[in-house]
């Protein structure tokens, strides 16, 4: 691999990065905090686990830890990273999101590609990585959980994009979007009590 293949990765994943931060521009502590789902998805969350994970994959896994996040400790409770406690406060994390990516730039700025790390919470046949499958890891985590930050600021205020200053949806009015969820439930609708047996990959 070369260095542009290097900066391609980073490139993505600096993308979804800031996606990610993106989500939470404007809304209050109480919406970014504000668990959307049955297992408590909240963007401030998804913004405090990235941290933690950037912080372990290019940090302890390459000797350069960074801080202590007591949340990661094996005695924290269970889903400690995937929410703010009410001394963190949004300023807080987001703080601690940036410091984290520039700690991880650092890594991946002066390794090569081929850098061996040890990834310690892996499988023990798994744990020798390189710096090259870690980016490859981090980068599609981070844009998964921006898709999940997509969905969930949407659910707070309708407000959607893929990033700022370009949503990379169809150039349409309210009305359209209205009319065309509608047209979504009537099809779905079609299906109700049809006796289909429920989809499954297999």
């Amino acid at each position: 691999m070369d260095y542009d293949s290097k900066a391609m990765l980073k490139s993505y994943l600096q993308e979804s990065r800031d996606a990610v931060l993106w989500k939470l521009e404007g809304l209050s502590e109480r919406q970014v905090r504000w668990p959307q789902t049955g297992t408590g998805t909240n963007l401030l969350g998804l913004v405090k686990h990235l941290a933690s994970i950037e912080f372990g994959y290019f940090g302890d896994s390459f000797g350069r830890p960074g801080p202590d996040l007591p949340w990661m400790h094996e005695a924290a409770e269970n889903n400690a990273d995937m929410y703010a406690t009410a001394e963190e406060s949004a300023a807080w994390i987001v703080d601690l999101y940036r410091r984290s990516w520039a700690h991880a730039d650092i890594t991946i700025d002066e390794l090569p590609l081929d850098a061996v790390g040890f990834v310690p919470w892996w499988q023990p046949a798994k744990r020798e990585v390189t710096l090259h499958r870690i980016l490859v890891h981090v980068a599609t985590e981070t844009a998964r959980h921006a898709g999940h930050a997509d969905i969930v600021r949407e659910s707070i205020d309708d407000t959607v994009g893929l990033r700022h200053r370009h949503d990379n949806l169809p150039r349409t009015e309210r009305g359209w979007w209205e009319a065309y969820h509608q047209r979504l439930l009537t099809i779905a609708q079609e299906f109700e009590d049809s006796g289909t047996a429920p989809w499954s990959p297999e």
